[in-house]
């Protein structure tokens, strides 16, 4: 059974952003929660990754990033070929711009302030995209955002990460398979920023959702047939 390696973004958790990817497709691989700590730079996530993997037995696998774990994943890529079948990266980024920066400023300062209704109110704002926020009932959005799970006690370093990471000049290593996909109408990470990581990548295939930075809320089905289509026939 393939090894699959789920890494999440900033302010969240495996179950979180991938907790409905894993209820179609957990059957049939061989996962790794990939949880991020709360301090360290690249390298140190990077070798947290790799001590999950060994302690699950699973020598060789699919990396699967979103956000926050998409840079990790292909500086993990980029140090370990032999062990890296492919990468998954969605909503992708190798370094913040500086719109993205003051969004990650904000949502810190929100989440050390102890205000979580303001926290996701803000997170909506800088997460949906605009096409789910028209078509969402008020009433269903405010339920949505009252029933966010808390971020956890990680975030902030999580946070300090994103602002500071950069993997650019480990694109055009990555010498494995690649599925880039583009979240089209992302508040947070720019779209064209997003193209053009992929572009940079050798060989990586390209798809786009039109949804902003959370596909796991705004289309989780479109989502999860990308992931399975690569996953079953783009690694060959």
């Amino acid at each position: 059974m393939a090894g699959l390696l789920l890494v999440h973004g900033a302010g969240g958790t495996v179950e979180g952003h991938f907790g409905g990817l894993l209820r179609r497709l957990g059957g049939r691989f061989r996962w790794v929660a990939g949880e991020l700590p709360g301090r360290g730079g690249v390298d140190e996530a990077v070798d947290g990754l790799l001590a999950a993997a060994d302690d699950a037995g699973v020598d060789a696998f699919v990396v699967c990033g979103y956000s926050l774990g998409t840079p990790l994943a292909v500086r993990l890529a980029v140090r370990c070929p032999e062990r890296v079948r492919g990468v998954v990266l969605t909503a992708p980024f190798a370094r913040a711009d500086h719109r993205m920066r003051l969004g990650l400023s904000v949502w810190r300062g929100l989440y050390e302030s102890g205000r979580p209704r303001l926290l996701a109110e803000q997170l909506a704002l800088t997460g949906l995209g605009g096409s789910f926020l028209d078509r969402t009932d008020p009433d269903r959005l405010r339920a949505m955002l009252m029933l966010a799970p808390a971020p956890p006690a990680a975030t902030p370093g999580h946070l300090e990460l994103a602002a500071r990471i950069d993997v650019r000049e480990d694109l055009a290593r990555l010498a494995v398979p690649a599925l880039v996909v583009v979240t089209a109408e992302d508040p947070l990470v720019s779209p064209d920023r997003q193209r053009a990581l992929a572009a940079a990548v050798p060989g990586a295939r390209t798809a786009e959702l039109a949804t902003g930075h959370l596909p796991f809320w705004e289309d989780p089905e479109g989502w999860a047939d990308l992931v399975e289509e690569f996953l079953e026939g783009g690694l060959r």
